[in-house]
């Protein structure tokens, strides 16, 4: 699936969404001392970073971030500010900054789990799966109840081609979240590359169950119908799918969603037959022209 929002999601674990604490003013008046100018930069930056967060919540990450840079180097002390600004560069790609912000967020408050699982989405991102495993591990010893947590846990066990952890590390994420579709989507997949294709197929039906309208695990099973000779329900359903979402005819989109090896191969025969080729093409002009 598109990756979801893990700016908010972590946030939520790390309190931000609620409020962001001011410290506590002296009550002693003390105009001239340099405590007091220090203690104005840090709420400067605390409501620099208030601002950010209601930027976050309508996804202006553009907007978010330079305040969020400010705010750092009003308040660089503040855990809140470093995990912020290393959210917000993850969320915008820049995943080497990213990463150094949320490392510095880590020192300050070691045993924040909405840090930990920002830490193992971007190093997931980067690629890093180990490094990405450890934060993630570690954020669910602090946190056990974090579906979108678990559910990324359970991409790195499959990128790691460890199937049976992931498949236990989604279907613990499905527990938790019984409408959490993607989980039960990438049961699929893991099945589907293990060359368990009727399983993988009734967790796709089962993920369609909680959102028919939900263009990933359509197509999915598309696929996979017609890989085993069910060509007319399996067309009917690959047109469907892409009509919802046409970002599913491009095979990296795809490959960037975790389809393994053996699904694409399918795909890629799927996508040949005359009904499915014209709707592809017609999407690869639209993602040309725009």
């Amino acid at each position: 699936m598109p990756r979801f929002n893990w700016l908010l999601y972590s946030f939520v674990y790390a309190g931000l969404i609620t409020a962001i604490g001011f410290p506590v003013r002296s009550q002693a008046l003390l105009p001239y001392t340099p405590q007091i100018n220090s203690e104005k930069l840090q709420n400067q930056g605390l409501q620099l970073l208030q601002d950010a967060v209601q930027l976050i919540k309508f996804q202006q990450y553009e907007l978010a971030l330079p305040r969020a840079k400010l705010a750092v180097q009003l308040a660089p002390n503040n855990y809140e500010a470093w995990f912020i600004l290393g959210s917000l560069y993850a969320q915008l790609d820049e995943l080497d900054q990213g990463i150094e912000a949320l490392e510095e967020a880590e020192k300050l408050a070691p045993d924040q789990e909405g840090i930990l699982f920002s830490l193992g989405s971007a190093y997931f991102q980067q690629g890093n799966y180990q490094i990405a495993l450890q934060k993630l591990e570690a954020g669910l010893k602090i946190e056990e109840n974090a579906p979108e947590a678990l559910f990324d846990l359970g991409n790195t066990y499959l990128k790691l081609a460890k199937y049976d952890k992931a498949i236990a590390s989604y279907k613990k994420a499905f527990a938790q979240e019984e409408s959490f579709w993607p989980a039960i989507n990438n049961v699929g997949l893991v099945e589907y590359e293990r060359g368990n294709v009727d399983k993988a197929i009734k967790n796709w039906l089962k993920a369609l169950e909680i959102d028919e309208e939900q263009a990933e695990p359509k197509l999915a099973l598309a696929v996979g119908l017609f890989s085993q000779g069910d060509n007319k329900e399996g067309i009917e359903m690959g047109i469907s799918a892409l009509e919802i979402d046409n970002r599913y005819a491009e095979i990296e989109f795809l490959q960037e969603n975790l389809w393994g090896d053996r699904l694409i191969e399918d795909t890629k025969k799927f996508f040949e037959i005359p009904q499915i080729q014209e709707i592809v093409v017609q999407s690869q002009k639209e993602v040309v022209e725009n």
